[in-house]
């Protein structure tokens, strides 16, 4: 399971070391895709394939729009004998990664954030521990 926020560097060839808790869950190979919010997903590829398949089920009009968008918008990368991964220029510019980032495991996936943007999104209001508790009661837990 993918769980924490880690605080890396890209480094000159726009790379980044995965966490080294992360890269068992990964695998030495993954998928790498543009995600929402602006950050980057990082899925092994058992749960991409997980995800393709939910993708190519979904139903509505906006269903070949959301299937283009993580589609296009991935590739497979390798993590290196010392741990790093290369984001590739077109994914680094998507998700504004400059230098600082942020990795942060979601469960089933990594998400990779430019630093500032994470701590923009974490001390928004929508990220309030009282909404997220309402949003839990409403769901059941």
């Amino acid at each position: 399971m993918l769980i924490g926020e880690y605080y890396h560097n890209l480094d000159a060839k726009g790379r980044v070391s995965i966490p080294s808790k992360f890269r068992d869950d990964l695998g030495g190979s993954f998928v790498l895709s543009k995600g929402l919010d602006n950050c980057l997903y990082a899925y092994s590829v058992s749960e991409w394939e997980t995800f393709k398949n939910e993708l190519l089920t979904m139903r509505g009009s906006n269903a070949q729009k959301i299937r283009r968008f993580f589609f296009s918008g991935a590739t497979e990368c390798e993590i290196d004998s010392q741990g790093r991964v290369v984001i590739p220029p077109n994914f680094r510019e998507f998700a504004e990664l400059l230098k600082e980032v942020v990795i942060v495991g979601v469960s089933n996936r990594a998400e990779i954030w430019n630093k500032e943007n994470w701590e923009k999104y974490i001390s928004d209001s929508s990220f309030d521990s009282a909404e997220i508790a309402k949003a839990m009661e409403e769901m059941g837990f």
